[in-house]
């Protein structure tokens, strides 16, 4: 196992997490039902560098939610700091953060009335004036987000008239607006098909090397996220299990201790890369 590191020796990670512990509040309503079933970290430290895409990886409820809500700094750790290029999450403003920072959820609300163009201009408006005044440049680089996310056609559109996939691209659009140096992705292709998974993470991965942008991404298809990440991390019940390269983490026994499931873990002779199989726990009767 790899042994998890909040910094390289490069310098400073552009997000981190050091020794951090944290929970939500048991209030009624303060919280999803999802939120609510998430473990809560124990002692996690987590470093995402520059120009890498980390698959954060694990069974439902394991605390990926809670982990990630600690990265984007809305939710305080009980122990331990959070840092966003070596500054303290919990003592930055939130237009100071998403400057830097953007987040696309697992689900994203649609923007009823809006076309296309103006939701992916909404990811400009951290870095606008109090009144919201787009400039050339920010016109600028929100047709470069459009154009990116091959969404040209689609642009002067109502949202809500998109299908699925596409409001994904659209979601994905504005957090490429913000130009943030650091991206947070909550199982960003659920309920997408193959092919639209492939495109999408084959767009975020050409990102990420060309912006030298910052990705951590959670989700669950462990052949997609061994093909394009540069690190994967395993949680379990709030837990770090491994860090590391795909070889050193993705192996059956960590796996295995991981979703306490049977997986067959192959390599395509044609590329190397690594598949996974689920296997029945019990034969027929």
């Amino acid at each position: 196992m790899s042994t998890p590191t909040a910094s390289t020796a490069t310098g400073v990670a552009a997000l981190s997490l050091h020794d951090v512990s944290a929970r939500y509040a048991q209030r009624s309503g303060v919280v999803s039902s999802r939120e609510r079933r998430d473990a809560p970290l124990s002692s996690v430290t987590l470093s995402l560098e520059s120009g890498e895409l980390l698959c954060l990886l694990g069974p439902n409820g394991a605390g990926k939610t809670t982990l990630l809500r600690v990265l984007a700094g809305t939710l305080a750790p009980t122990s331990g700091v959070a840092r966003l290029f070596g500054g303290d999450l919990a003592k930055m403003d939130r237009r100071e953060i998403a400057r830097v920072l953007a987040v696309v959820g697992q689900v994203n609300d649609v923007a009823l009335g809006f076309s296309v163009r103006d939701v992916v201009m909404m990811g400009r408006a951290p870095h606008q004036d109090g009144w919201m005044r787009a400039t050339n440049a920010d016109r600028a680089i929100v047709d470069e987000a459009i154009a990116q996310c091959d969404l040209e056609s689609h642009a002067t559109r109502p949202v809500e008239e998109l299908s699925g996939g596409e409001q994904k691209r659209v979601a994905l659009a504005r957090a490429f607006a913000q130009k943030p140096r650091v991206l947070l992705l909550d199982e960003p292709t659920a309920f997408l098909d193959v092919k639209h998974q492939i495109d999408l993470y084959d767009l975020l991965a050409g990102e990420v090397a060309r912006s030298k942008l910052a990705c951590l991404v959670v989700m669950h298809d462990l052949t997609i996220a061994a093909q394009y990440a540069n690190r994967v991390a395993l949680l379990k019940a709030g837990k770090l299990v491994a860090v590391g390269k795909v070889p050193e983490v993705m192996t059956y026994r960590q796996l295995r201790e991981t979703f306490d499931a049977e997986l067959y873990v192959g390599v395509n002779e044609l590329t190397g890369g690594r598949f996974f199989l689920p296997m029945r726990s019990k034969a027929p009767t």
